[in-house]
């Protein structure tokens, strides 16, 4: 396209001597060359459609606006190079440096617009583990960034070696002074690369007052959404220095309880842990491949204490409160069938009688006494 442009400047300047029809000219053939581009550009996104390859359709995508772009901006730098040598009669050398970087700006922001759409494609499969693709997505951005400023410097004349030795030197006194924000940026890396939690995973920590829903792992904090709604931002270095439990990634949940029967209840108590058992290892929520205990555990000082510790095979919290009710009724409704009962705290307070028929004795041959 380089030499197709500098054959028609070539023609342009032979042909003409007055610059503006040169720029009509370029202008005319710029919108010809668009609009090529968009019929071209219509079907391919036809073809595309048709096939079950979806990767050819986020290519199309990126490639529409910037390659329009570039189709208008490339010829709008050799108009205004023609204009330019017209009125001051020598070539414009800025004008080459401005079309490399055109050219490399076309190209970043191509890249850009590929990752955002295949970034949004991957997530709205919701085939792979979105913490994971953002921030594969992120590094992608800032590499592809870097390289395109780096390229543009070196367009302007500056020497990447030396630019690099300046960095090297330049990013210890940075790194001195900016050793919180470092730390919260490594901090982050460890999160996406660890991935101890994820976007909209519930995480809490017994080391700090953290406990919530995860709502975005950014570069320097994540946001955590308490219970009580209210926004919660840690900086990403504090998660590399605390515990972390993610109950999210629960496989069961816990039911571990203990009733007290009744001492004059003791000859059913068998009966009812037995049947007790029998009720879990039926029960449709509870997984019996997991431990599964129903034992007489103490003789507690106004009840015989046993206990059952089974898991739900539901890890949703709501749900398996619900799970939990049905299971504490069904033991109660079992200790009723037994003609038991659940104990509650009393005192037995025995009376000597004999002392008491002493007392009184003592009291009648006293009248003083009242």
């Amino acid at each position: 396209m380089n030499e197709f442009i500098t054959q028609v400047q070539t023609y342009i300047n032979q042909s003409h001597s007055n610059w503006w029809s040169s720029v009509l000219f370029i202008t005319i053939a710029s919108f010809l060359a668009w609009v090529v581009w968009r019929i071209i550009h219509s079907r391919l996104e036809v073809l595309a459609q048709k096939t079950t390859f979806h990767w050819d359709d986020l290519l199309l995508e990126a490639l529409r606006t910037p390659v329009s772009t570039l189709l208008w901006c490339w010829p709008a730098t050799v108009s205004v190079g023609l204009i330019f040598q017209d009125q001051f009669g020598n070539e414009i050398n800025w004008l080459k440096t401005l079309k490399h970087i055109l050219v490399i700006c076309t190209f970043v922001w191509f890249t850009l617009r590929m990752i955002s759409n295949a970034e949004a494609y991957v997530l709205e499969q919701k085939t792979r583990d979105e913490t994971t693709v953002q921030a594969i997505a992120k590094v992608a951005r800032l590499f592809f960034m870097t390289i395109g400023g780096l390229t543009i410097m070196q367009a302007f004349g500056l020497s990447l070696s030396g630019l690099l030795t300046f960095g090297g030197v330049g990013g210890l006194i940075v790194g001195l002074a900016a050793k919180d924000l470092l730390s919260n940026f490594f901090g982050g890396m460890m999160i996406y690369f660890d991935r101890p939690f994820k976007v909209g995973d519930w995480i809490r920590s017994p080391d700090r007052q953290i406990e919530g829903t995860v709502e975005r792992i950014g570069w320097r904090m994540t946001i955590i959404r308490t219970f009580d709604k209210r926004p919660l931002y840690v900086p990403n270095s504090v998660f590399s220095s605390i515990v972390v439990e993610n109950p999210s990634r629960m496989l069961n949940r816990r039911i571990h309880e203990t009733f007290g029967l009744r001492y004059q209840d003791a000859e059913k108590l068998a009966l009812i842990v037995n049947d007790v058992k029998s009720m879990l290892e039926a029960h449709p929520d509870i997984d019996a491949k997991q431990t599964l205990i129903v034992n007489f555990d103490k003789f507690g000082p106004s009840t015989l204490n046993f206990f059952i510790y089974t898991f739900t095979k539901t890890v949703n919290w709501a749900r398996y409160h619900r799970v939990k009710q049905d299971v504490l009724l069904q033991v109660l409704a079992i200790i009723h069938k037994h003609d038991a009962n659940i104990a509650f705290p009393t005192q037995t307070l025995k009376i000597d009688s004999q002392k008491v028929s002493l007392s009184e004795g003592v009291i009648n041959s006293h009248p003083e006494a009242h």
